[in-house]
């Protein structure tokens, strides 16, 4: 009995530090946007919308989840960083405002 308990506990642990190490992140290669589960990309443009939306309200969920489609499909982004990609689709904002 506590074996198996051991053994559930063990797969549940590797099982959550899995899915967490699945989420997007700032360092990942733009390349990976596009081979990221939707709930991921969802999730990072959320966290994207949040840190941005005093920049401009315009900034949120939906306007990083079109850029980062576009920055990640258009051209061949090599070895850029997702951050980078973030930068230019603020920078792309900003500009369109002036």
């Amino acid at each position: 009995m506590v074996r198996n308990l051991t053994i559930f506990l063990f797969c549940a642990v590797g099982a959550a530090s899995r899915a967490e190490a699945a989420r997007l992140t700032l360092d990942d290669p733009v390349a990976s946007w596009s081979r990221a589960p939707t709930t991921d990309r969802v999730d990072f443009a959320t966290r994207m919308g949040k840190a941005f939306s005093s920049l401009s309200p315009q900034l949120d969920r939906d306007y990083f989840v079109r850029c980062l489609e576009e920055t990640a499909n258009i051209g061949n982004p090599r070895d850029t960083k997702l951050e980078q990609a973030v930068k230019i689709c603020v920078s792309v904002h900003q500009a369109a405002d002036e």
